[in-house]
């Protein structure tokens, strides 16, 4: 089903973003995601250049190298098109991020790394988006672990309701599943 028609509009900007799972031959995982910044007239920014109508403002790219337990193995990342002079200099520290787990606290994981002036709102952007492909690209992902609890994905949108028809015919063992309460030491 489409929007509802909009109001009378002119575009003034377009970002695309994509993202690409690969199984390498290795056993490692490659994720890699591009996003790329037009407008469909042409623009200056004070003090660097003119843009040409859709002309790159921001094109940016980053592989990722995971291993089976989610871990950031290696890190490579490719600015085409950036507005600043300054702005590929963000491409290092990204290297910080090896070694880090691609999974619950990804985010704060990020910003702990890169966050602020330590790296680029664009790459971080596109970093955070990431795990979402990386788990789409992982059937594993999709398999109940080993110690009995639910996927991941369970309890985390309205299809994935504990207590949906969807885990009732996907996951029937963790239909109406209730995480265990924590118990509260009491000295």
């Amino acid at each position: 089903m489409p929007l509802p028609d909009p109001a009378p509009r002119k575009l003034m900007h377009t970002r695309r973003m994509s993202f690409r799972g690969f199984e390498r031959d290795d056993g490692l995982w490659d994720i890699e995601g591009e996003l790329l910044d037009t407008k469909p007239h042409a623009f200056e920014i004070e003090g660097e250049r003119t843009w040409a109508p859709e002309e790159p403002v921001h094109h940016m790219h980053i592989r990722v190298t995971l291993d089976a337990t989610m871990v950031i193995r290696d890190i490579a990342v490719a600015m085409d098109s950036v507005p600043h002079s300054p702005c590929p200099q963000a491409q290092e520290p990204m290297r910080r991020m090896i070694g880090s787990v691609m999974g619950k606290g990804w985010r704060q994981t990020i910003e702990r790394h890169l966050g602020g002036i330590q790296g680029c709102t664009h790459l971080r952007e596109l970093l955070f988006n990431m795990a979402t492909a990386a788990f789409q690209s992982r059937s594993a992902s999709f398999a109940p672990p080993a110690n009995g609890s639910p996927p991941m994905h369970l309890g985390k949108c309205l299809a994935w309701d504990f207590n949906g028809p969807v885990v009732e015919k996907v996951y029937p063992m963790f239909f109406r599943w209730q995480p265990p309460e924590k118990t509260v030491s009491r000295s």
